[in-house]
């Protein structure tokens, strides 16, 4: 029995990060949370590929991480696109 290297069982395989809690000598931090207190520092995370969020500028992980926290319950865009068709 062979398996298809797309879809889900590429989506497992992946290292997820979240581009939301950079670690200070670089990288990120690795994707998810334990349970939170209401006080809690660490927000929602946005997670993303490691290679996605290598290719990512500054601005763009910046607007990611705010439109998540923003809507935190609703699955957000990594990178948005303007109308016009220019990257915003």
């Amino acid at each position: 029995m062979s398996r298809k290297s797309g879809g889900l069982t590429k989506w497992f395989k992946q290292d997820w990060v979240d581009i939301g809690s950079p670690k200070k000598g670089g990288g990120y931090a690795k994707c998810g949370r334990t349970k939170q207190k209401k006080d809690a520092k660490r927000k929602y995370p946005k997670c993303v590929p490691r290679a996605k969020a290598n290719a990512m500028s500054k601005s763009q992980i910046r607007s990611a991480v705010k439109r998540k926290r923003a809507n935190p319950m609703k699955k957000v865009k990594t990178i948005v696109r303007k109308k016009n068709g220019k990257k915003k």
